[in-house]
């Protein structure tokens, strides 16, 4: 892998190749590594920016101060998240360490920024069935499912159409975070509307077919080992775009799933109408899901499970609904 710095004496269209060159090269890299498309232009734009604010020197002559200054700056001038600070951390080591392959020793120094617990936003179950009933149509059925199964936003919209199994009313969650699978419920009250779903879907599969299309992206190299699964429906998504697209990562016209803004819009749509004056979004629903079991007496290893937490110290934090009004204590001024 070719790693040429930049040269003060380069044109601006060499240095522009250089620069694409570089970034080209983080991606040829995260994709073998496997990262979500998501991630990869997370990444990109981090590392972009760390040039950007560099004068545009190659990273092989930057180092850790550098590092650190443009996380400072992140911090004090752009008032940024702690979590969005250790994004910007883990794409720079992620250029330095899997793209220029550099081992400094400045990387084991760069101090990550402290996130602080937080209770997580949660609606009440009057306040779920008043957003509910307020969205319509697809939107409407992927809120729902997200709050009754619990899953994450992009495990919702990457569903597909085989992972939903009617026959033992259960969804496989594939390749969710931290690359884990897991089930969880599938609630019986959405079945009706599911199955309606995969008769769209269908529909649609069958009118890319007759287009000369219909195969959908695969991961892992899975339609290297199984050619034909591309074009089966039970790998089609459960939420496709109305519209097929060129996929960035091969160039491609495919079929995929549905963006995931449509949905963040018509949730923060739906608030608006009903009155929700908490800051809800599709996370939202899934702390909903883990709060309303535990309060219903559901023990705490099963809600780390439908989860997918890893560890149970994530799943308590919903506890604090078993502590009602402080901990349990009772006001003076309601005596």
């Amino acid at each position: 892998m070719s790693q040429r710095p930049w040269n003060a004496a380069e044109t601006p269209q060499g240095k522009s190749s250089q620069r694409s060159m570089l970034l080209d090269e983080v991606r040829e890299r995260m994709r073998v590594k496997h990262y979500s498309l998501r991630t990869e232009r997370a990444y990109a734009g981090w590392i972009w920016r760390f040039i950007e604010a560099n004068g545009r020197r190659h990273p092989r002559h930057l180092g850790g101060a550098e590092v650190e200054a443009f996380l400072t700056t992140l911090a004090v001038r752009g008032k940024v998240a702690a979590s969005t600070q250790n994004q910007a951390l883990a794409a720079l080591l992620f250029l330095y360490r899997d793209v220029l392959r550099l081992q400094l020793p400045w990387m084991e120094e760069v101090v990550r920024a402290k996130r602080a617990p937080k209770v997580p936003t949660v609606l009440s179950m009057e306040e779920v069935r008043r957003l509910l009933s307020c969205m319509e149509g697809r939107t409407g059925l992927l809120a729902s499912l997200l709050y009754g199964t619990g899953m994450r936003l992009m495990e919702g919209i990457r569903l597909r159409v085989k992972d939903v199994d009617f026959a033992r009313n259960e969804i496989v969650v594939r390749d969710g975070k931290g690359g884990r699978d897991r089930h969880t419920v599938l609630p019986a009250s959405l079945v009706p509307l599911l199955q309606c779903e995969v008769e769209r879907v269908r529909d649609w599969h069958q009118q890319d077919l007759r287009e000369g299309f219909g195969e959908v992206w695969l991961p892992h190299a899975l339609s290297v080992k199984y050619p034909g699964a591309a074009r089966e429906l039970g790998w089609q998504y459960m939420f496709p775009a109305k519209q097929r697209s060129i996929d960035p990562r091969d160039g491609r016209e495919r079929r995929h799933h549905i963006d995931d803004a449509t949905l963040s819009r018509a949730i923060k749509t739906a608030c608006k109408a009903v009155g929700i004056v908490k800051p809800t979004s599709a996370h939202t629903l899934r702390h909903s899901f883990a709060t309303h079991l535990i309060e219903a007496g559901y023990d705490i290893r099963t809600v780390q499970e439908l989860l997918g937490h890893k560890n149970v110290a994530t799943t308590q934090i919903y506890t604090h609904v078993l502590n009602r009004g402080g901990r349990g204590v009772l006001s003076p001024i309601d005596r």
